[in-house]
């Protein structure tokens, strides 16, 4: 340690056992009172918050400290001495002891800051993002980034311990957008040619597969072009993991076992295995989501049979026409007012749901629903049997193709749990989903393309069906969810080229198109590649969780906006000509005129 900023405490190490001691301290002024003739500050470091005692005894030191002010960076001699009972602090750690300082010197002023440097402020996001590295001085921010890097160590031994190698992959890589967009990087000695940054490391870990390294991992950058919302991010983070030899149970087993041992270590939580294990099929019918919040119950009714049959037109023509008609019983909510129905219908409407019904059951067992008329009494009975309603329960109905159904009534499902206050914050659900459907129809595209990549093995027994109805094939694919997020997903891995010619194929990639974009993963399967899966976790989104922040920017050092812009850095921005010039790009962006007069 440098003589000069000699420093041999941590603010928020000191404590009853150090009275007496002699100490050096260095930190921020987190608030400075002056007492008339006694000046105290509390100095806070990364560690926690000291309180600083300065009498007029300390001659040039209590001159300085009358001139401080919050956040000047200062250096504190001094002896640890225990406070009376009546001025113990029980709300900080240091709170039965303060330093007697003899000598304080300033390191460095600081202008005002813009937000106080304090946990739960009531401060404009944007402004906290512009003034980031003061953010991130607040308790909450540093106990958030404090956990992150508990949580990647703890990685980083469960995986060696079970013999793991860690390797890292290229940031430049090809271009081979089979998905979200790229991020593309011009190479200024390849004139006209560009790199990608990775979308994830996924054809560089299969290929570290076949050179028999058997058991990878890297905590990893990657890099999406894509839409944003609270839980993504232009760049994050992902534990990515590949495996050789290896089936979907040995992965799911070995992930759990990494899972338990990160909650406990990092929490002291235990996560109670194994994990519950569900079909994508299951998930869908059930919850309308492949990403389940199990925290409660209320799972989506079929209500075909019941419904069937009635003077309802509206429901017997959609069913005529291949839909179907499910419904959530909202237990103990049949007293809703009116306006929150309706405005119920406005909900679902947003994920394309043309209408909403609804049966109030009263107390007396009776139904009210504009619909109840074109039900007679023993239909009427059966869809209260069907729906386990008792008085005092509140059917909702959704009528429409299944996929409208699962994707509106599974979010007014999540909307009505908040709504009754459901969902239990502290508690922790986890879940295997697993047998993804291989293929998802692309309108815009006209094609069928990959759910998860095409990389993914389908199930052996659902081989032959790749040609004639890839629609009906099953993919060896596994998402591990918490809470309804996503936390991380992967599959067993196709190995064998004749198979990922296959898939190749039924996505209408040409044999032209598959060589060019990964001709070289190809050929690399020709020289003996391995059975292996993997699977990748998405860090910020688990920290997120972990943390029980709303949002992963509050788990990021230096995140983005929603609109991919850094309001600190102020990236991206424009670059001079002779850059560009180098890079022999050509911007055809027009600027926009201006029509002021």
């Amino acid at each position: 340690m440098s003589e000069k900023f000699k420093r041999d405490h941590h603010c928020g190490s000191l404590g009853k056992a150090d009275t007496g001691k002699e100490v050096s301290l260095c930190g921020w002024v987190s608030k400075r009172r002056d007492h008339g003739g006694l000046i105290f500050i509390d100095l806070r470091d990364r560690s926690g918050i000291c309180q600083i005692v300065i009498d007029p005894d300390a001659g040039e030191s209590f001159k300085n400290a009358e001139h401080i002010r919050s956040e000047y960076v200062i250096q504190v001699f001094g002896k640890v001495r225990e406070r009376s009972a009546d001025t113990v602090n029980p709300n900080i750690a240091t709170g039965d002891v303060e330093v007697v300082a003899d000598t304080l010197n300033v390191l460095n002023g600081s202008k005002t800051p813009p937000f106080y440097i304090q946990d739960g402020i009531d401060t404009d996001e944007n402004l906290r993002l512009k003034y980031r590295y003061l953010d991130l001085r607040r308790p909450e921010m540093q106990a958030n980034l404090i956990l992150r890097h508990k949580v990647t160590k703890l990685m980083r031994d469960y995986l060696d311990e079970h013999g793991f190698l860690e390797i890292e992959t290229p940031m430049l890589c090809k271009s081979t957008p089979e998905g979200a967009r790229d991020y593309l990087v011009p190479s200024r000695v390849n004139p006209g040619k560009f790199y990608a940054l990775p979308q994830s490391p996924q054809i560089f870990k299969q290929l570290l597969m076949v050179a028999g390294y058997e058991k990878y991992f890297q905590i990893v950058r990657c890099f999406r072009d894509e839409d944003l919302r609270a839980d993504r991010q232009p760049e994050f983070t992902q534990l990515d993991m590949e495996m050789s030899f290896v089936e979907m149970d040995d992965i799911m087993d070995l992930m759990e076992g990494l899972i338990s041992y990160v909650f406990r270590g990092a929490l002291g939580v235990d996560v109670p295995l194994p994990m519950q294990r569900i079909s994508w099929d299951e998930a869908m019918d059930k919850y309308g989501s492949d990403k389940p919040d199990l925290r409660f119950d209320m799972q989506l009714i079929n209500m075909v049979d019941a419904v069937s049959g009635s003077d309802f037109k509206v429901f017997n023509n959609i069913i005529a026409d291949g839909g179907i008609v499910k419904a959530i019983n909202v237990k103990g909510d049949a007293k809703i007012p009116r306006r929150e129905l309706d405005g119920l219908v406005d909900f679902v409407a947003i994920y394309g749901a043309k209408g909403l019904a609804w049966m109030q059951i009263q107390e007396d067992g009776s139904v009210k629903s504009p619909i109840a008329k074109f039900f007679d009494e023993a239909r009427l009975a059966k869809i209260k049997e069907t729906a386990g309603a008792e008085p005092g329960d509140l059917l909702l109905f959704v009528a429409d193709k299944p996929a409208v159904v699962a994707q509106a009534l599974g979010a007014l499902r999540i909307e009505m749990a908040k709504r009754r206050n459901l969902i239990d914050k502290d508690k922790l659900c986890f879940t295997w989903v697993t047998k993804f459907p291989m293929f998802e129809w692309s309108e815009e595209e006209h094609r069928w393309v990959a759910m998860h990549h095409p990389f993914t093995a389908p199930c052996d027994e659902d081989l032959p069906l790749l040609k004639t109805d890839p629609g009906k094939v099953y993919a060896k694919a596994y998402d591990m969810v918490l809470n309804g997020i996503e936390l991380g997903g992967g599959s067993i891995r196709i190995h064998r080229r004749d198979i990922q010619n296959a898939i190749f194929e039924a996505i209408g990639l040409t044999d032209e198109e598959a060589q060019e974009k990964f001709g070289f993963m190809m050929k690399a399967f020709e020289y003996g590649a391995p059975p292996h899966g993997g699977l990748a976790f998405g860090l910020d989104r688990m920290i997120m969780l972990m943390a029980k922040r709303p949002s992963i920017r509050d788990v990021i050092a230096f995140p983005k906006t929603q609109n991919a812009n850094d309001l600190m850095s102020e990236a991206p921005n424009t670059v001079d000509e002779k850059q560009l010039r180098e890079l022999h790009i050509r911007t055809t962006l027009v600027a926009k005129k201006d029509n002021k007069k």
